[in-house]
């Protein structure tokens, strides 16, 4: 509720005081008509200065487009996601390919690698290599290693371009490292080993 956004508005405003330079992701997957799409980009680039959106494509290009024409923000389109789900819609063959084949192809056109970029789950590997065919400049942000079971490894060799290419997401592995008091050492712990992990790939 209304508590949970003013915690939200506080924690943005603390890390662009502190740490200016990190790029903020709002994970809010929104999408609707044009001109509610307008008011969600409004809010989260102008009111709360985020640097990025998750948005959802299935309403079409009306609900991407307004995502796309704010400069030096970015939204980044659900593309193939995680979940078991994915293989309700995503996954499904259509005329010409995999409904999500369609997507990535489709919205690619509506932006650009500096504007927009894509979720593609982890746990997806085998798939990256035909996704990287599909958009090879745009960056991926790639949610579901570690607590999903993604390999960190596999998506490096498989998701990498020449600049890099994928922004990886781990939650869940530090938000439940610990419920104790020794929270804050044991989250560092583990996002220090994935650091660590993505240096090495890098």
């Amino acid at each position: 509720g209304v508590k949970g956004w003013v915690s939200f508005e506080k924690t943005i405003r603390y890390i662009k005081e502190n740490y200016p330079d990190q790029f903020i992701i709002a994970d809010a997957k929104r999408g609707d008509i044009g001109n509610t799409s307008e008011m969600y980009a409004r809010s989260f680039f102008d009111e709360l200065n985020i640097d990025s959106v998750t948005v959802a494509p299935y309403m079409g290009e009306d609900s991407v487009k307004p995502f796309l024409q704010h400069t030096g923000k970015w939204a980044i389109v659900l593309g193939l996601t995680s979940n078991k789900g994915a293989n309700d819609f995503e996954l499904q063959q259509t005329g010409d390919g995999l409904l999500y084949e369609k997507v990535l192809q489709t919205v690619s056109k509506w932006g650009t690698p500096d504007n927009l970029m894509f979720v593609i789950g982890a746990t997806q590997a085998d798939e990256f290599i035909n996704i990287r065919k599909l958009t090879p400049d745009h960056f991926y942000l790639v949610p579901g290693v570690g607590a999903q079971g993604g390999s960190l490894k596999e998506i490096s060799e498989k998701a990498m371009n020449k600049d890099c290419g994928i922004l990886v997401n781990a939650s869940r592995a530090i938000i439940y490292a610990s419920e104790g008091k020794d929270f804050a050492e044991k989250a560092r712990k583990v996002a220090l080993q994935y650091q660590q992990e993505m240096s090495t790939y890098l």
